[in-house]
């Protein structure tokens, strides 16, 4: 009896590995999403200060962005002094688009 199962618990392992590596891609797009708005968020008030003291805003934007999330940058601002920074959300797979994350800020004018 004890022949008959033998490799059994190999061919569990082999079947476990898929699932396992796409629940390991998930835990980590989930945490690349919240990283990324995060980071947008941070971007939106470094770029409202700079608008409050009059200076460059997409500047200060970019440099408050990890290198991966600048390819995607958009900053918008508006005429009450409020700052959108947009940025592309990276896909664990690649080719695949996840979408944008935004955030808005605005600190009184400084100048």
């Amino acid at each position: 009896m004890r022949s008959d199962q033998s490799g059994q618990a190999a061919v569990e392992l082999v079947a476990v590995l898929p699932v396992l590596a796409a629940l390991l891609a998930g835990v980590w797009q989930v945490a690349l999403v919240g990283h990324t708005f995060w980071s947008a968020a941070t971007a939106a008030r470094a770029a409202a200060r700079a608008e409050a003291l009059g200076l460059d805003v997409r500047a200060a934007a970019r440099a408050h962005l990890p290198a991966p999330l600048e390819r995607g940058l958009r900053v918008r601002e508006s005429e009450r002094g409020e700052v959108t920074v947009r940025v592309r959300v990276p896909s664990v797979i690649g080719g695949v688009s996840l979408g944008h994350a935004s955030a808005s800020a605005a600190f009184a004018a400084q100048r």
